[in-house]
């Protein structure tokens, strides 16, 4: 619900349990005043302090009043060179060269329905109101339009911005956040997800000191570095405690997250485009779109934020077809053949698959071109038909018949120097004229800001698509951008061309939205390297990590479920011993860890033993009877696997907390360990619940307040589940 009373010039965004409070003041500039625990309508104006703060300037328009300064002021969008020195949201290099920007409100407008962001990823579905709050430069005519949604139901609100150029010459646009955020408090930790290709998203956590932290990419991807989802939380906040801000960047490219503890113990966040060699040109009249941040505050601990994200991404992110279905359980060939397989080799892994009830196989690299090693093909999307006589046509039906879909590996936004796409057209990868260009896995990047690269990559995508019935694809991205230069822009506009290729990228995947609606993509860069909100727009799932080591993707999945909803998460069983670390662990801990996502194997099953083969079925049965429960229930962390190497516990909590899956598994063994206690989270205290089957019945509060003893396991890496159902 949105608010505005013209008495007190507040406006007020009410969700459920959430109020967002700004006003204009009497200088016209646009002050954040509250966000927090839902309030009653009132002007929290009050809260606004002044005093003469020495170096801090006054601005335009406050004539000697020396208590007034944008410095000390808790503002919507911060500006710069007129007298804030703390994050700008918006910096604008100005016709006559200048880089002052002075925002002061111009107007409003309050509509039902959520506005839309042409060319990027939103939120969306029913039950949303948009305000929109016009500030303007008086002395440029730069003009920013600031977008909220707000989603009551979800306790989600939304910001973007769009900045338009209202003078009579060209600007040019340094910097446009989608996100300020101040908080007139400093007593705050923040948490970012970092970590490397092949161990992503493990959560840091830190006391916010004086100055900037942060974190952000320049990689041209979100990276398997940093994550655009940061956390600002009181000292002390945990699971079920603690005030919570939750910010998460719809965005799949080059971004930064801030905070500031400024001079006066405030706090400002700012999330968006990240700087790094981005310039756009404005000329008079047009407008550029920054793309969506989603904020979610729970004064309740960390565990109710996870809860607020998970829902409104499955609800109002994610498109159908795949809103509210199960994902099939997929067997993937990579790990039993890499590039070396033929039709016969393919159709005996999938009739193994099919017989222990798999539903998709999924055909990985080394299917088109002349692409025997990972040093040519990409970009020829033809199959080989020296592996595959007869093409996909010929294929497909041999494997739909056992009862499977079919799906495909693709990296459609990258070239081979070995390839006929590249002999035909260099100037089509990213490159500067006359500078060599650095290869990143044997491979190049293709200039997807220019439409006529997305419009040859699309028909040969359209053309494998049509010549069989194929259901998904895994659209890889294997290595960060370099060179980026594009042949399709002036020299004074490069700044462009990293921006750009992300739209370029959400286009192709858009393209295949609408004229393939029933086709499941899964997003993948080498695993998480582009793991965002923006992405999961356009593809419902993303391939978590290419780490499948059973015990590393307990701190990868658990990190990435701060923010992510387990629907989303890429997570198969892969044979031992793992290929990043050598490690074994036993067929039922790499299941029950998989479980926590889409599920699926990646492994030659031809080579399982009998037992290890009725363990895959039965884990296949298990998954489909209880996918609902995982993917749509509620998640809970009940241990910290950062921290505590002993053993890792989650659990899902269906919504009306009939069902419940307990999910624990151990870390290193060791002599006369202490017994175990788990207690559970998220059920009914009244209701009776039967674990697996048994014949006792436990009260909901005494599984949460009490707990459950689990009885020692022996060995290391031993995985237990519980499953519990009400009476």
């Amino acid at each position: 619900m949105i608010v505005y009373d013209k008495q007190s010039g507040t406006f007020t965004l009410h969700t459920c349990r959430t109020t967002y409070q700004m006003k204009a003041d009497s200088h016209g500039v646009l002050l954040h005043l509250y966000y927090g625990p839902r309030l009653r309508d009132g002007d929290l104006g009050y809260l606004l302090q002044y005093a003469d703060r020495g170096f801090s300037p006054n601005p335009s328009g406050s004539g000697a009043d020396r208590v007034y300064s944008l410095d000390t002021l808790p503002q919507e969008y911060s500006t710069c060179g007129v007298g804030d020195y703390r994050l700008s949201a918006a910096e604008v290099e100005q016709t006559d060269g200048s880089l002052l920007l002075d925002l002061r409100y111009a107007g409003y407008g309050i509509r039902p329905g959520k506005y839309e962001l042409e060319g990027l990823p939103a939120f969306h579905s029913q039950g949303w109101e948009t305000l929109s709050v016009i500030l303007r430069d008086p002395s440029s005519g730069v003009e920013v339009e600031l977008l909220y949604g707000v989603c009551e139901e979800d306790d989600l609100i939304t910001r973007a911005a769009r900045l338009t150029n209202r003078g009579s010459g060209d600007v040019r646009l340094c910097q446009a956040m989608s996100l300020c955020l101040d908080l007139t408090r400093a007593d705050l930790d923040l948490i970012t997800f970092d970590g490397g290709h092949v161990r992503e998203r493990n959560l840091d956590r830190a006391p916010l000191r004086p100055g900037v932290q942060g974190v952000g990419s320049v990689r041209g991807t979100s990276s398997h570095q940093h994550n655009p989802f940061v956390v600002l939380c009181e000292r002390g906040a945990g699971e079920d405690h603690g005030l919570c801000y939750g910010a998460a960047l719809l965005y799949s490219g080059n971004f930064i997250a801030q905070a500031e503890r400024s001079q006066f113990a405030d706090t400002r966040l700012v999330m968006g485009i990240h700087p790094h060699h981005f310039r756009w040109t404005l000329g008079p009249g047009e407008t550029f779109t920054t793309p969506e941040a989603a904020l979610v505050c729970s004064p309740d601990g960390l565990t109710p934020m996870t809860h607020r994200f998970h829902r409104a991404m499955r609800r109002r992110l994610i498109r159908d077809p795949y809103r509210d279905a199960r994902r099939p359980v997929l067997i993937n060939n990579w790990e039993a053949t890499e590039f070396d397989f033929d039709a016969e080799k393919l159709v005996d892994i999938a009739r193994e698959a099919a017989e222990l009830g798999i539903e998709l196989f999924v055909m990985d690299d080394g299917w088109f071109g002349a692409r025997d090693s990972d040093l040519s093909g990409l970009g020829d999307w033809t199959v080989n038909e020296k592996k595959l006589p007869g093409g996909l046509e010929a294929l497909v039906p041999r494997i739909r018949a056992l009862g499977m879909g079919f799906g495909l590996w693709v990296e459609p936004e990258m070239v081979s120097e070995n390839s006929d796409l590249y002999r035909a057209h260099p100037d089509w990868a990213l490159g500067a004229p006359g500078r060599p260009q650095t290869l990143g896995r044997s491979q190049l990047v293709l200039d997807f800001s220019r439409q006529e690269v997305r419009d040859h990559i699309y028909d040969a995508l359209r053309r494998v698509l049509d010549s069989a019935e194929i259901s998904y694809i895994k659209w890889d991205m294997n290595r960060s951008l370099t060179d980026v230069w594009s042949a399709a822009l002036p020299a004074d506009r490069q700044g462009e061309a990293y921006h750009r290729y992300v739209l370029g990228v959400y286009d192709l995947l858009e393209r295949l939205h609408r004229d393939y609606p029933g086709l499941l993509i899964e997003g993948c860069s080498g695993g998480g390297g582009r793991f965002d909100a923006g992405m999961l727009y356009y593809t419902p799932q993303i391939w978590c990590s290419d780490n499948t080591d059973a015990i590393d993707r307990l701190r990868i999945q658990c990190g990435t479920s701060f923010c992510y909803p387990v629907s989303t998460v890429g997570a198969h069983v892969s044979a031992v011993p793992n290929g990043q670390t050598n490690r074994s662990t036993s067929m039922e801990t790499r299941g029950v860890v998989a479980m926590c996502g889409t599920f699926g194997y990646e492994m030659d099953l031809g080579r399982c033993t009998a037992e290890e083969k009725e363990t895959v079925r039965q884990q296949v049965c298990t998954f489909k009877e209880r996918c609902r429960l995982i993917q749509e229930g509620d998640y809970y962390r009940l241990t910290d696997p950062f921290h505590n190497r002993d053993y890792t516990a989650w659990q899902h909590v269906s919504p009306d907390r009939r069902e419940a899956l307990v999910s624990l598994v151990t870390g290193s063994t060791w002599a006369a360990k202490p017994f175990l206690t788990l207690r559970l989270k998220g059920l009914d205290p009244n209701a009776l619940y039967r674990v697996n089957g048994g014949e006792r019945r436990y009260s909901g509060d005494q599984l949460m307040y009490a707990g459950y003893p689990i009885p020692p396991q022996r060995g290391d890496y031993q995985a237990v589940q519980l499953y519990l159902e009400a009476e």
